[in-house]
């Protein structure tokens, strides 16, 4: 995490006595995505977080592969997904790989009656359509559309929407996700050349505290199943804590373009980096302003990373037939680039309005069988000219 951010009481030193009022002491609990190595948050409790009840048996939330390897242009329509009223239940994979695993939701139901912990991943939840509050044992967070969730592999957390219309990408990574090292300081601070800036950053607020005793069911992620624990205790009875561990929240809205006289690179766009795998934004801007330029993207060879592509809003100079939702995947080893036309009706165009998230991993995505169901299955043929397909007598 960014910045360094407390809440609640905590005592003046770490690892020191910290009594309630009744004269008991506070369990201190070290809460850490990487050992002792990396950032981490000390956090205070009114019990110890290990008092469990009962432990049911697990079950898989293993993605189904549908296919371990292919090379092929894809689509899909994502708000093909159909609505469920549970938020786990709701949450489907579509492309899957050891270092980023890229699910849709569309879920209706609050989790109120349960809590949820991913025990191998963080989580980054894009908000597509919805709002609401996460609310985490570090506090909580107010959510809209298009905001970016970053949540630390171990919170504990709740989503509570405010309607049943709600649209979710989700993207897991067994590193932490953090913003990319190029825009920050040796101490961590964003650079003023950064895209965004402390500011724009939403920290926990509104720390509630719960010293209660009941049966609370938090499921736990691990391994592909899914472990579903009944503690004794609240597991939001944390009254304090410090750190530079905590989940946060970023508006996609808040993403500052870079621009320039001639088409700048899809790095310049990035916003999120983890282990083998970067996320860009792609946000309304002003086009290149050489008096030659051509604003649409020239075609390039993916050869060492795999691109999906997460329509939101807007208008894609690019692409045709593009719909919210929808979610392309040019797989390393061929090359892709605009659609038949695009170059040329993009030339004298000022700005764009097109609102995106892209996702570039380094090791081959594969496809899932949910993905199979919303496929659009003619994708890689979109390249050719009408003539070209009159040709070849393609429809």
């Amino acid at each position: 995490m960014p910045y360094y951010h407390k809440l609640g009481q905590i005592p003046h030193k770490r690892h020191i006595q910290f009594r309630k009022p009744n004269g008991e002491l506070y369990a201190e609990e070290l809460f850490s995505t990487e050992g002792f190595s990396n950032t981490y948050s000390l956090m205070y409790r009114h019990h110890p977080p290990t008092i469990i009840k009962n432990v049911e048996q697990p079950f898989s939330v293993e993605p189904k592969l549908a296919a371990p390897r292919q090379m092929l242009h894809r689509s899909f329509q994502g708000f093909n997904i159909l609505p469920e009223d549970d938020f786990l239940k709701s949450r489907k994979y579509v492309l899957v790989n050891d270092d980023a695993k890229i699910s849709l939701a569309a879920p209706k139901k609050s989790t109120t009656n349960y809590f949820l912990k991913n025990g191998d991943c963080d989580e980054m939840i894009f908000v597509h359509v919805g709002s609401g509050t996460l609310k985490t044992m570090y506090g909580n967070i107010d959510f809209a559309y298009g905001d970016y969730l970053i949540i630390p592999r171990g919170t504990i957390y709740q989503f509570h929407f405010n309607d049943e219309n709600n649209r979710l990408l989700i993207l897991e990574s067994p590193a932490p996700i953090n913003p990319p090292r190029r825009y920050m300081n040796d101490v961590g601070q964003l650079l003023e050349h950064s895209p965004f800036y402390e500011r724009d950053i939403k920290v926990p607020q509104s720390l509630e505290t719960y010293d209660e005793k009941g049966d609370y069911l938090i499921y736990i992620r691990k391994k592909g199943m899914m472990y579903p624990y009944h503690y004794l205790y609240h597991p939001f009875d944390v009254v304090g804590w410090d750190g530079y561990n905590y989940p946060w929240g970023f508006s996609i809205h808040n993403f500052e373009p870079i621009t320039g006289r001639i088409h700048m690179p899809p790095p310049i766009h990035q916003t999120f980096e983890a282990r083998n795998f970067v996320v860009c934004s792609f946000v309304p801007r002003l086009f290149d302003y050489h008096p030659q330029a051509i604003p649409a993207p020239y075609h390039h060879s993916n050869v060492d990373s795999d691109e999906v592509l997460y329509y939101v809003d807007g208008d894609f100079m690019s692409r045709k037939h593009v719909t919210k939702g929808m979610i392309t995947l040019h797989p390393g080893g061929i090359p892709h680039g605009p659609h038949p036309g695009a170059v040329e009706k993009s030339i004298g165009s000022k700005e764009t309005r097109e609102l995106a998230v892209m996702i570039d991993t380094f090791h081959p995505l594969m496809l899932t069988e949910d993905a199979l169901g919303i496929e659009d299955k003619d994708y890689y043929l979109s390249w050719m000219s009408d003539q070209e397909r009159d040709e070849l007598m393609i429809p």
